[in-house]
């Protein structure tokens, strides 16, 4: 059974910093790329980060270019998200995913049917 458990989330106040983490169990986690998306109130999902099996390759929409860093660790089976210069729009659900095929030049992910409880980012002062 396919697990991913998002953690990390919380209240932050505008400029201020959170690391997401994701978990994923049940599946050989090393052989997919991971992304990590967000869905805020009456919003489509959007993509804000991908990675490459060995982590080596890298991309973020450009929304959060420059303030966002993802990470992963084969190892511990978690990929994380380091989320720097918040803003108010930055507040949404954030769910990791592990991707079926991607181009992360191209930010081109076929996700899978694997999705967690997500974990709530809110931007506020």
């Amino acid at each position: 059974q396919v697990q991913l458990v998002e953690s990390g989330g919380g209240l932050v106040q505008p400029g201020g910093s959170l690391r997401l983490s994701c978990v994923v169990s049940g599946l050989s986690f090393s052989i997919h790329p991971m992304a990590w998306y967000r869905q805020a109130p009456g919003k489509e999902r959007e993509v804000v980060a991908a990675i490459s099996t060995t982590g080596d390759r890298t991309n973020y929409a450009d929304s959060v270019k420059g303030r966002f860093t993802i990470s992963r660790d084969n190892a511990k089976n978690t990929v994380y998200l380091q989320m720097n210069s918040l803003k108010p729009e930055d507040t949404a659900l954030y769910y990791c995913n592990p991707a079926k095929a991607a181009s992360i030049v191209t930010m081109s992910l076929v996700p899978t049917d694997y999705w967690g409880q997500g974990t709530q980012v809110t931007v506020s002062s």
